[in-house]
């Protein structure tokens, strides 16, 4: 990296300037690790400076990691990526589609035209949806009482579909099921089948559902923006979930997760360890839902996130969003990208042989500041590059 020095300055002028409470960074390539930085604090009004190894949640993050879990399982035959679910999941053969409400307010639900696949729940086109881009959900699940998914209640996933598998793209829950699917093939509970098929062999010391001790020391308050600025929360995942939220409940370092990102950069290998065949990966990197694009994610609960936007063509892999051009940032087309509600954000460009991790903690997701500071240091490590 020719221009370390100008990454680090974008960072510590928005920590100084109050547009972050604090920033973590880590770039690398195949061969390894570039740069890691971090700035500012860890939590408004506490002593505990910001770290590369400060433990952040990453949220939707953790929907990649269950993709590469899933994928191992169809490379070892246990999962396909096409057939059922239902196969694995027969809580899912009888699947319904939210129709509306009658005038009374009762949802009106039919049987979805055809089977959900694990490719749909990995690409978002199942029909599953949140209820925080999703107002009829949002209804939906007030009127039934099913807590929202960051609950980690099984009753998080008893919302039925929004349209039928396969017929459109719409963020939600589908991860959370595929990683029930994890579980269902491996025997194993979701964050025991991640330590040791990928933790373990990348050396993800600081990844997992749970914040043990050490991890605790490092942890990162999350953020709230208000009218008034920003302020510190206790907000934390609940430490005894009923079900390991494969779409959202990871916590990790931007160092453990460059380690993960780094396999999409290497065919399925870092440091001699092969978590995924190079087919595999292939899989992942491409478009994989076919004439389907990306659509507005309009917010219905602004607490939790900001409207998010696309680029026009934008496409969906194997877990990741992938842009169909390049960025102004520098991003080359067809790079893997997506990011966590609390606003961290990672990119993998294989055509440059270079990927970046970004975390800080705030909600609403999308938020203005983090946003142009995440695309302000990508634009600097492409041109450190």
């Amino acid at each position: 990296m020719a221009d370390i020095a100008g990454i680090a300055a974008v960072l510590k002028r928005a920590t100084d300037a109050g547009d972050v409470p604090g920033v973590a960074v880590a770039l690398g390539n195949k061969a390894g690790t570039l740069y890691e930085g971090a700035f500012g604090s860890r939590s408004l009004g506490a002593d505990a400076a910001m770290t590369p190894d400060t433990v952040c949640w990453i949220a939707s993050m953790t929907k990649a990691v269950t993709g590469a879990a899933a994928m191992q399982l169809v490379e070892q035959g246990k999962l396909s990526l096409d057939g059922p679910i239902a196969d694995v999941l027969p809580v899912l053969a009888n699947a319904k589609v939210l129709d509306g409400f009658d005038a009374d307010g009762t949802a009106r639900l039919r049987p979805a035209k055809r089977p959900i696949t694990l490719r749909q729940l990995l690409t978002h086109t199942s029909g599953f949806t949140y209820d925080i881009w999703n107002a009829d959900m949002g209804r939906y699940m007030q009127a039934h009482q099913v807590p929202g998914v960051i609950s980690c209640e099984h009753k998080a996933l008893t919302t039925p579909l929004v349209f039928d598998p396969g017929e459109r793209w719409e963020y939600g829950i589908g991860i959370d099921w595929a990683g029930k699917a994890v579980e269902a093939a491996s025997g194993q509970k979701l964050g025991q089948y991640m330590k040791a098929n990928i933790f373990d062999p990348l050396g993800m010391a600081d990844t997992g559902f749970k914040i043990g001790a050490a991890q605790r020391q490092r942890l990162a308050a999350i953020h709230v923006r208000t009218p008034d600025g920003l302020a510190a929360t206790t907000i934390e995942l609940t430490q005894t979930p009923e079900f390991e939220m494969g779409g959202g409940g990871l916590y990790s370092t931007v160092g453990d997760y460059l380690k993960f990102a780094r396999l999409f950069l290497n065919g399925g290998t870092v440091a001699g360890a092969r978590v995924l065949a190079a087919d595999t990966v292939a899989a992942m990197s491409r478009n994989a839902m076919g004439a389907v694009r990306c659509g507005v994610m309009k917010t219905a609960i602004h607490g939790s996130s900001n409207d998010v936007t696309f680029t026009s063509g934008m496409e969906w892999g194997l877990s990741f969003m992938i842009n169909p051009q390049k960025l102004e940032t520098g991003r080359s087309a067809g790079s893997l990208a997506w990011a966590g509600l609390a606003n961290s954000y990672y990119w993998i460009d294989p055509a440059r042989d270079l990927a970046g991790v970004f975390a800080t903690q705030i909600l609403p997701f999308a938020d203005i500041k983090a946003l142009k500071l995440f695309q302000d240091f990508e634009t600097a490590a492409y041109k450190a590059h």
